[in-house]
């Protein structure tokens, strides 16, 4: 996301919320392996906060004999799903909504999907009880919350001090802190993910961490994404980083600079995606 903030413009981040969707592909494809398991036979799916509707259309791949709605509160990136669905040939309607007020509407399904949406709502658990409300019984809702942050360079890059992701994780964890203490009605909570979808009523619950593992030499859509990441990355730490590595980023971003990200041979990606998932009891 460009910055973490309370005020999100989601069309405007259009361009690199299909990156992400593109670059972590691999761990959406590994956690809808899971859900062809637990949910063999959907009728009906939801993908909520569906963005420009990466995720939603795979589930239309993966599961063509389903209804798939992408569900999200930007028109704008409903029109971008609905073009992608058409390019990539897959069935799939949109439904606009907000996330988690507008739900109410939207009918059951057998699967409900939403990837890193619950964490931008103040209070984490009434979004979790609002997903699993729109489970048929037996249906599976599976969230997208945690894991490791994401690494893309060597420990030492050759110039600045190394490790500087470890900083720009401190900086980053620091920020998303006070963005969940400034959300509208934020509620503290221990965020044991298992522990909150059986609160919700959801049983069967367990988590999975799932790989993006994309080795040097990288394709030119993720190496386009990972300069988006750090170039946020440094708009959010500029205020807590020293100067050695605010110019380490800056020989980073430089497109000239043969050891900037555009151009050097070693760059890779690696982060895990944790996915919760829960059954709706059949009784």
């Amino acid at each position: 996301m460009a910055d973490e903030t309370n005020d999100f413009d989601w069309a405007a981040l259009a361009d690199m919320l299909e990156l992400e969707g593109e670059a972590h592909g691999p761990y959406v494809q590994q956690a809808f392996e899971e859900l062809e398991r637990l949910v063999p036979a959907p009728r009906r799916i939801l993908d909520v906060g569906s963005g420009p509707g990466v995720a939603a259309c795979r589930l239309a791949s993966v599961f063509p004999r389903a209804e798939v709605v992408a569900v999200d509160g930007a028109p704008e990136l409903l029109a971008l799903a609905e073009k992608r669905a058409a390019r990539l040939g897959v069935r799939l309607g949109t439904r606009a909504a907000e996330f988690p007020e507008g739900l109410a509407g939207l009918g059951t399904a057998d699967l409900v999907w939403s990837g890193q949406v619950v964490h931008h709502v103040g209070d984490q658990q009434g979004a979790l009880d609002r997903l699993a409300g729109l489970l048929a019984p037996g249906g599976v809702l599976a969230v997208v919350e945690g894991g490791l942050p994401a690494r893309c360079l060597p420990r030492d890059p050759g110039f600045g001090r190394p490790d500087l992701h470890s900083r720009l994780d401190a900086a980053m964890a620091g920020r998303f802190t006070r963005m969940r203490e400034e959300l509208p009605g934020s509620v503290a909570v221990t965020e044991n993910w298992s522990g909150m979808l059986r609160a919700a009523g959801l049983t069967d619950v367990r988590s999975r961490t799932f790989l993006v593992d994309r080795p040097a030499p990288l394709d030119e859509g993720t190496r386009k994404f990972v300069r988006q990441t750090l170039e946020r990355q440094c708009r959010i730490s500029a205020e807590v980083l020293d100067a050695e590595d605010a110019a380490t980023l800056d020989r980073l971003l430089d497109p000239a600079d043969p050891a900037g990200v555009d151009r050097r041979p070693d760059l890779f990606l690696l982060v895990a995606k944790t996915v919760h998932f829960g059954r709706r009891p059949r009784d």
